[in-house]
């Protein structure tokens, strides 16, 4: 990948680091699920760094929690506003009370991960429906409030979307992404919906580019959030995540403020200026997913164009827009 674009970033560089020296001033962001984990730190790096931010959550008294912690340092620069992506009347209702109101910044930061088997509000398994179906509707219903921010910038908005290097568990289950008739595994769903963000992206960005709106995925890396509300102490001793002696984190997980750090260079970078359709990672484009380092890299079935083109087809048909 002699072309392959970086940055002067790292694996550890605390997400205020990224945008030091970048005025966010005039620029507005909307950021899922920012009330918890990551989604804070994403929301006060660009608060601090002079952006209005929406915290587009479903819990009102986190929200509540998160922008009162955010305006110790950048005051009155966040709001919330309600969003349930497991419910697509909720999706819509949020759409429709933004409009055409100029947005420049959207992070597909919520998520679902290893919950027991559950369906949303529209019957959709509950990980791809959040972490996929949700996103996707709240992405094309705001393209008009995208193209109407790069319109005002001069430049391109900008989409991000969190995956995971859990997208290694699963390619898309074409026949039954639902888990209606085959055996529900947690992290082969997981997977799957990690996967389904990736190829959003590319997806995104080939339709969208040409009307100033560029789209980009990013794996975080490890971090201990509310993410891993439905695992078990033991599973995480057991899949090596924390020490079983000491009860520590293993070594390679970041802080909230390092796993943001990604979302918000994508998000404002200039070495991203109008690029797209990549999987980000510790600040940089990502080498191909190798077992000699398994747990970095992204596997070629997650930017696929035939199945981003495949997926979009099947998220048109299945939320009914885009």
């Amino acid at each position: 990948m002699t072309d392959r674009i970086t940055s002067p970033f790292g694996a550890f560089t605390p997400a205020r680091d990224v945008v030091a020296g970048i005025d966010l001033s005039g620029k507005t962001a909307i950021v899922t699920g920012a009330a918890t984990g990551i989604g804070i730190e994403t929301a006060r790096a660009l608060a601090e760094a002079g952006a209005q931010v929406v915290i587009a959550a479903r819990k009102p008294d986190l929200a509540a929690d998160a922008i009162a912690d955010i305006d110790k340092t950048a005051p009155g620069k966040t709001r919330f506003e309600m969003l349930d992506l497991s419910e697509l009347a909720s999706v819509r209702a949020f759409a429709g009370r933004w409009g055409a109101k100029p947005l420049h910044i959207l992070i597909n930061n919520a998520a679902v991960m290893a919950c027991p088997l559950d369906r949303t509000k529209d019957g959709f398994e509950m990980q791809i429906g959040t972490n996929h179906f949700g996103h996707f509707l709240l992405s094309v219903l705001l393209v008009p409030a995208l193209e109407a921010g790069a319109k005002q910038a001069g430049k391109p908005s900008r989409l991000v979307a969190l995956s995971s290097i859990g997208h290694r568990r699963s390619d898309i289950n074409w026949d039954d992404v639902n888990y209606i008739t085959r055996p529900y595994d947690k992290w082969e769903s997981y997977g799957q919906a990690k996967t389904a963000n990736a190829l959003f992206a590319v997806g995104f960005h080939k339709r969208f580019k040409d009307r100033g709106i560029t789209a980009n995925a990013v794996m975080p890396g490890g971090i201990m959030t509310p993410l891993q509300r439905h695992m078990q102490h033991e599973e995480m001793v057991a899949m090596g995540w924390i020490d079983p002696d000491t009860g520590k984190i293993r070594d390679g997980f970041k802080t909230p403020e390092q796993g943001a750090s990604t979302s918000v260079w994508a998000a404002v970078g200039p070495e991203l200026e109008g690029v797209g359709g990549l999987y980000l990672e510790n600040c940089g484009q990502a080498l191909p997913w190798s077992k000699e380092s398994p747990f970095t890299g992204v596997m070629p079935h997650a930017l696929d164009p035939a199945s981003a083109d495949r997926l979009w087809a099947l998220s048109v048909e299945t939320v009914g827009a885009g």
